[in-house]
């Protein structure tokens, strides 16, 4: 099945170092034409890069991920991003250090970027680095990507304020809020959540969004879709979120491919 186009991947994560290049080299084999890399902190951004210049088939997008500012205290001091360890915090001189990074024809996007109130960290500072990033965004012309987690009416308020071009990623949000995010002009991107188990709310968003403004996405290694729970999640395991998407929309699974491959290549204007 195919043309399949990742929207969104982490194949520079940790959990990809045993077998990356071989999985990666196999992808286009099982229908995969496009993915779109995203970095989370400048602690992986080369890495993101240097993957879409060694895949023809492998875009990237940088930015700084809200997780980046996890205190020092919250988690595992492994587990802390450069924004506190090397920059003391300070996201707005790591934002200003990735610049440089987008005038590489292979970064198409600015991202993964957004707010996540699920973790301690602290709000007015996603706040202020999210909107750091719209503005960016829409300074160098390019989409940007949205992470939301339980923080819909933050991340909503910024987006009416400043309507920039891009895509919500792993939508959680409402069949409404859906609707007049795409009449905005965002694109909305579903992954293996849409399959699993009491998934009502994203199948009634994905009813809302019009086709061509629909994407998918796997956020892999994370977020496996249904039948291939326990796995862990890797871009070919969209033929299964094409096929639910498929049956909300009243079309083949292959005509679903058809249009997210196009409508991402419309959104990250690449050929």
């Amino acid at each position: 099945m195919g043309p399949i186009f990742d929207t969104h991947a982490h194949y520079a994560s940790d959990a990809f170092n045993e077998d990356r290049d071989q999985l990666l080299a196999a992808l286009p084999s099982k229908g995969i034409v496009g993915i779109c890399e995203q970095s989370t902190s400048s602690a992986d951004a080369a890495a993101c890069v240097e993957l879409a210049h060694k895949y023809p088939y492998i875009w990237a997008a940088v930015g700084i991920h809200p997780e980046s500012l996890l205190p020092k205290g919250s988690c595992p001091d492994e587990m802390l991003a450069p924004t506190v360890t090397v920059y003391g915090g300070d996201w707005a001189a790591e934002l200003r250090d990735l610049r440089p990074y987008f005038e590489d024809e292979r970064v198409v996007a600015v991202g993964e970027c957004g707010l996540d109130y699920h973790w301690p960290v602290p709000q007015d500072a996603q706040l202020a680095m999210f909107e750091a990033h719209i503005r960016l965004a829409m300074e160098l012309d390019k989409p940007v990507i949205v992470h939301d987690r339980q923080a819909h009416a933050d991340v909503y308020a910024l987006l009416k304020k400043y309507k920039p071009k891009g895509i919500v990623h792993c939508y959680s949000g409402s069949a409404d809020d859906a609707a007049w995010l795409c009449e905005q002009g965002m694109y909305i991107a579903f992954g293996g959540a849409c399959t699993w188990k009491g998934a009502k709310r994203a199948l009634k968003s994905i009813d809302a969004v019009p086709m061509e403004q629909i994407l998918l996405e796997t956020d892999c290694p994370f977020m496996t879709p249904d039948i291939y729970r326990g796995q862990r999640c890797d871009s070919s395991m969209l033929t299964r979120v094409s096929e639910v998407i498929a049956e909300r929309k009243g079309v083949t699974p292959e005509a679903i491919c058809k249009i997210t491959d196009e409508n991402a290549r419309r959104v990250f204007r690449i050929p």
